[in-house]
């Protein structure tokens, strides 16, 4: 299937450090000759869209394939108050010195980021205004990050109504509409790291936050077998937009479906960014190649 010269709505859905892999499929598209034109995305699927919407992929690439686990740690800001365990301030102060001041409406390509009115209970579409107060509110993870207060409202990850959100692309008139599913069923075909590595990975942010939360633990030592609250939460919410996800994609049927395993990183692992951009490359081509019938299988 050709899609040079093609106009494209992409919608890159939300999964935590997944969500580099769009990254990788936005390569693919653009080697492939495809004229994005609106983009739609929830929690790390805005981060990136409005990078890209905003000509400044390359350099938010760059940056994140440099990170090490320390690194990651380091932008983490902890917090006792305010609804979340991590602030945000850091990684967003970060990231608008990656890209700028930018209003959404001065961009380019149609972009729109799905986030919660969790007061409210209902999604938010944010297409114009502040690019990274939409960002900041779309990354909002419940119970992780801060919720971000915007435009007198209260507002959380996008993933938790509309982990893929087609509807906000359906006003462009587009030859084929594109999602990216970055909470796809688990792969034979990822490598599997050796325990060395596995180890190494987890004794970092899931220990920190597993002693963080054992600290108000009313029972005097947790079983090493027990997930911690942070491991049952993500997974919880992984279930939740997986589920959701199947849902939309049976009533909204997109031209084309990339499906990044949920077994290719764990939420936290943006360390591991240039072998997730390279998975997301690398499934795009293969979905491309198979002429876009039904879903990505890895």
């Amino acid at each position: 299937m050709s899609l040079s010269g093609k106009t494209v709505s992409l919608v890159l859905g939300s999964g935590g450090a997944r969500g580099l892999a769009h990254i990788g499929v936005i390569r693919e598209l653009e080697q492939a000759g495809v004229r994005i034109e609106a983009i739609a995305g929830s929690s790390m699927g805005a981060l990136v869209g409005g990078f890209h919407a905003a000509g400044k992929l390359r350099a938010y690439e760059e940056w994140v394939c440099e990170l090490q686990q320390s690194d990651v740690l380091s932008l983490v800001d902890w917090t006792f108050s305010g609804g979340g365990l991590i602030k945000g301030r850091k990684i967003i102060g970060k990231l608008e010195e990656l890209v700028g001041d930018t209003n959404i409406e001065e961009l380019d390509i149609d972009f729109t980021a799905v986030t919660v009115d969790i007061e409210q209970g209902r999604e938010v579409w944010l297409d114009r205004g502040s690019l990274f107060d939409a960002i900041r509110a779309s990354i909002a993870i419940p119970g992780l990050f801060t919720p971000h207060r915007y435009r007198n409202r209260i507002l959380v990850d996008g993933g938790l109504l509309n982990p893929i959100p087609v509807a906000p692309t359906l006003r462009c008139m587009t030859d084929l509409t594109m999602v990216v599913d970055v909470n796809g069923p688990a792969s034979t075909e990822i490598r599997k790291r050796s325990d060395d590595q596995q180890d190494s990975a987890e004794g970092g942010m899931w220990n920190k936050l597993r002693q963080f939360m054992d600290h108000f633990s009313s029972e005097d030592r947790i079983s090493e077998d027990q997930p911690s609250l942070f491991a049952v939460m993500m997974r919880s919410l992984d279930t939740m937009e997986a589920a959701i996800t199947r849902q939309h994609l049976a009533i909204y049927q997109p031209d084309l479906v990339v499906r990044i395993p949920k077994n290719a990183c764990m939420v936290h692992e943006f360390h591991r960014a240039r072998e997730v951009i390279d998975l997301g490359a690398r499934l795009a081509r293969r979905a491309i190649e198979e002429n876009g019938k039904g879903y990505e299988h890895a």
